[in-house]
């Protein structure tokens, strides 16, 4: 069904006389974009509309590799979350695709039936995966066959760490030995995946460097494990329901249990050819990015073509992005984009590698300096042509990389002992090559970042590195220019950059660390968010980045005597709710220990009729949670439920895990069911710095999964119980470590208590117990918690106690909202499947 929410006619009725800026894609083109139409006075000037393909805010696609590999977590890598764009009025349709355009009534009509009018129109639709054809990629019903992945999305990501991380598979394959396929194949390896990369060049990476490159870089990653086959193609997926193995043209068949296609990518340009637009290799667009013939319709990023180039790196969609928002901004309508030099610099399977230009002669005059240590990992060659270099390769050393991106970018004369460039040997070295690079020199190609403004953000007075790089951006992208950052902010300082100091703060904007934050909070009698900023933030300045951290610790300290001020909250705390993709939020009712009685499942399911949840769902944690509730409904969900918050929301205490225990289980020892209701009955809700996770299992077969929680309980014979703490088994993996063994319940929950208000007082905010134990040690919390080596054990149970009492279920708001827009609904919403039982 179409429906039209947003005509001309309404528009005309309306009273908001901005011009209406539609975006068709929310990646890191769309994106970019937009932030340089609001640096513009783009907000003023315009009503902003965004549709994105993808249930999200805007992440770096770049740092997908280090999600894989686990170094970084898929939380950490968006730029901007749904809350940004709520910040900066931007209407987002996550999740809706834009089918089509009308480019003659000006309007663009998506996957959800809206039909959205449009004065000025920008296309950034990205680039997809590239699925070479061959036998047996495709179930019979079209679908890519399982166990088949691309590697374009955060989806993408998540699948596959999720299909590597089971037991039974073993092996992967990867297709495609470039960037992409590289950082695939290590970050599987990460998992302990056996991996083999199949390419079809002769060499590694042919696309950025030679034969004698490649072959450098083929020991350095067969060195990691990593198998390598290259000049070959893969035929067929093997396997009828599940992929076995890939076939290859003119070898041995390959055996795995996953597929991996990273063999390049292609530009997104179906809504383009649906409503159009030219397109040859991708969308054909002008100097000022508008698309050729069209007035008002511009595009930008992959899915651009532009003098004939498509291009593929961030760089060249920054450049674009800036041109195009002086265009459409009118802040300067002379400005033009004339094409970019591209250039590579990445940490491709744990080797430093940097490309540039061209990385082979091409002329018979064409200069070829190359040196090559294989023993070493270490390649690097240039090429110059009419004393200019024009293309470089640097492959396990990349010291140089400063002096050659200048001489690359700007065409610098060279020396006439090219050597030299490769080497410090009377030449420009690493410090004078910082030296010489040009105030325009691109430093971060990720976030278009240059020397100049490195230099005057440290002129200005910032005289650490992590405050260059948090008043840039520098170094926040990729991360592999934080060495050349770090080089040109020592140069700028003159040698005097001091070491961040506010990395020892427990939040950004007071400059104390936890310890002395606490004393101040005690010593002043502070009892509220904006008492401690005007207090102890320099100048009284309160900062946002603070606020969830100095609420959630003196909720902790006070418990209620803490005066609760709204804007101090994440919308999840605001509402006691957990915001889901589309909007909605999530609700889950308490059932302690996993118990749950045919009365209040009666309860859930009259209620998840009567307002027609699309989603039932059983949690890992043992709870039901009805997803897909509007804001505006959650209070009277939760008095229809009239059951206690299940706390899936915040960073708190949330749930214990049972087992049956010894009434059920043959194999029981322990009743861990009644234990762990009498744990999250005493400690329900209790805030930390991060969430607390909990399980008692009733004998060693775990089947409660306790060894991997942030305190894990398991019995064991004789009566007795072992207590584990600093376990995880999400984006991180890690046994807990024992912190004792003890004779009775009441002994478990005491030093469970004991446990978690010591980390309540000492961890740092968002650190989870997983990393929490390991940095403290275990024998040093055992002695204070178990032996009271340093006599504070009193204390703790004190407060813990008193936090304890304070306890209030945060449902109750639903009779009275707190402020009157506790519960108006604020995001778009976006029409979800109702999700069948199969």
């Amino acid at each position: 069904m179409t429906s039209v929410l947003d005509t001309p006619r309404a528009r005309k009725t309306g009273r908001d006389p901005r011009r209406r800026l539609v975006v068709i894609g929310n990646g890191m083109a769309g994106a970019r974009a937009v932030e340089e139409i609001l640096a513009r006075g783009g907000a003023e000037q315009f009503s902003i509309t965004m549709f994105g393909d993808e249930p999200y805010g805007n992440y770096n696609r770049i740092m997908l590799s280090h999600v894989l590999s686990g170094e970084e977590s898929d939380a950490d890598i968006f730029l901007n979350p749904l809350a940004w764009y709520q910040d900066n009025g931007i209407t987002l349709h996550a999740g809706v695709r834009a089918d089509r355009i009308d480019r003659f009534a000006k309007h663009v009509f998506s996957s959800d039936g809206r039909v959205t009018p449009y004065d000025t129109l920008i296309i950034a639709t990205g680039s997809r995966s590239h699925m070479p054809p061959m036998d047996g990629l495709h179930t019979p019903a079209g679908s890519v066959k399982p166990g088949v992945f691309g590697f374009r999305t955060i989806d993408d990501t998540r699948k596959m760490v999720s299909h590597a991380q089971q037991d039974h598979h073993r092996r992967a394959v990867v297709i495609g030995g470039g960037l992409l396929g590289l950082e695939a194949a290590y970050g599987l390896r990460s998992h302990g995946i056996d991996v083999e990369v199949v390419h079809s060049g002769n060499h590694l990476m042919s696309a950025q460097m030679g034969p004698d490159g490649g072959a450098v870089l083929r020991r350095s990653v067969q060195a990691l494990g990593i198998g390598v086959h290259t000049g070959s193609r893969t035929t067929a997926v093997l396997g009828t329901d599940r992929v076995t193995g890939v076939s290859l043209r003119d070898k041995p068949d390959i055996a795995c249990d996953m597929v991996v296609v990273a063999a390049g990518i292609r530009p997104n340009v179906d809504v383009a050819v649906l409503s159009g637009l030219p397109v040859e290799r991708a969308i054909v667009v002008d100097d000022q990015l508008r698309v050729q013939d069209e007035d008002n319709i511009y595009a930008v990023g992959e899915c651009v073509q532009h003098r004939g180039e498509v291009y593929g790196l961030v760089a060249p969609l920054w450049e674009q992005a800036v041109v195009l928002a002086k265009h459409v901004t009118g802040t300067d309508t002379g400005a033009a984009y004339l094409g970019s030099r591209t250039a590579t610099k990445l940490k491709v399977a744990g080797v430093d590698v940097a490309s540039m230009g061209i990385h082979g002669p091409e002329l018979d005059t064409d200069e070829h300096i190359v040196f090559s240590e294989p023993s070493r990992g270490v390649f690097k060659s240039i090429v110059v042509r009419d004393n200019k270099m024009v293309g470089a390769t640097l492959l396990g050393d990349s010291r140089k990389l400063a002096y050659l991106t200048q001489a690359f970018d700007r065409g610098l004369p060279l020396p006439e002992e090219r050597h030299s460039l490769l080497f410090d040997l009377g030449t420009p070295d690493g410090d004078v090559g910082v030296a010489e690079l040009d105030d325009h020199a691109q430093v971060c190609n990720c976030n278009g970042v240059n020397k100049k403004a490195l230099v005057d953000v440290v002129k200005g007075g910032c005289t650490t590195l992590a405050g260059a790089m948090d008043a840039t951006r520098a170094g926040k992208g990729c991360g592999s220019c934080k060495l050349l950052v770090q080089q040109v902010v020592e140069w700028a300082a003159g040698g005097a950059v001091e070491e961040d100091p506010a990395a020892s703060y427990y939040v950004p904007g007071i400059p104390l660390d936890k310890p002395a934050l606490m004393d101040e909070i005690r010593k002043r009698g502070l009892r509220s968010v904006s008492q401690v900023f005007q207090a102890l933030a320099p100048g009284s300045t309160e900062d946002a980045r603070s606020k969830m951290g100095l609420a959630s610790l003196l909720k902790m300290m006070l418990g209620d005597q803490y005066i609760d001020e709204r804007d101090a909250r994440f919308i999840n705390d605001r509402v006691h709710a957990n915001i889901q993709r589309d909007g909605t939020f999530s609700v889950v009712p308490q059932m302690k220990g996993g118990v749950t009685s045919a009365q209040q499942l009666r309860r859930i399911a009259d209620v998840a009729e009567k307002h027609n949840v699309p989603l039932i769902k059983l949690t890992g944690g043992q709870r039901i949670d009805l997803l897909g509730i509007p804001k505006e409904d959650l209070p009277q969900v939760w008095a229809d439920l009239d059951m206690p918050s299940g706390y899936a929301y915040g960073k708190s205490f949330r749930t214990v895990k049972t087992c049956v225990g010894k009434d059920f289980c043959r194999y029981g020892t322990g009743d861990s069911t009644m234990l762990g209701i009498d744990i999250e009955s005493r400690f329900q809700g209790l805030e930390s710095p991060a969430k607390l996770k909990l399980a008692v299992s009733g004998c060693p077969r775990n089947c409660a999964e306790s060894l991997v929680k942030d305190v894990g309980v398991v019995a064991v014979e004789g009566g007795r119980w072992e207590i584990y703490v600093g376990g995880a088994a999400g984006a991180h993996i890690r046994k807990g470590d024992l912190l004792a063994t003890v004779d009775s319940p009441g002994e478990v929950t005491l030093l469970t208590g004991r446990f978690m208000q010591y980390y309540r007082e000492h961890a740092n905010w968002l650190e989870r117990t997983y990393s929490f134990v390991p940095r403290v040690g275990i024998d040093h919390l055992r002695a204070v918690i178990v032996d009271n080596s340093e006599g504070i054990a009193g204390d703790l149970d004190q407060a813990m106690q008193a936090s304890v009492d304070s306890y209030v279920d945060p449902w109750r708001e639903r009779d009275d909202p707190q402020t009157p827009g506790q519960f108006r609904t604020s995001l778009p919403l976006t029409v979800l499947p109702q999700v069948q039982v199969r």
